[in-house]
């Protein structure tokens, strides 16, 4: 038998939890405000929930639109250009 798969931060999220821990956020972090066409860093802090995948981490991009409590963040990958919808907690406003 091959081995599975056991998913997509297998192995990676020791790193994580042991940098971005939920407690040292205080509500300033949490509660964030973009405007639309402002540059914004994806930077992956807090819990492990819904957290963008590792591939965009430090990616720098421009909010497109407001969509619930998180934000449509349109990045470019060489070439190609992807839109994700990141929560404002794994955002920081690029200066």
């Amino acid at each position: 038998m091959s081995k599975r798969s056991q998913g997509l931060l297998v192995g990676k999220t020791r790193h994580l939890a042991r940098h971005h821990k939920p407690s040292t956020l205080n509500t300033n972090t949490i509660i964030k405000q973009f405007a639309v066409g402002e540059k914004v860093a994806i930077v992956p802090k807090g819990g492990m929930h819904n957290i963008p995948h590792p591939r965009y981490r430090g990616r720098v991009g421009t909010v497109t639109e407001r969509r619930g409590s998180a934000y449509a963040v349109k990045v470019r990958i060489m070439s190609a250009e992807r839109t994700l919808i990141v929560p404002s907690i794994h955002l920081e406003k690029v200066r």
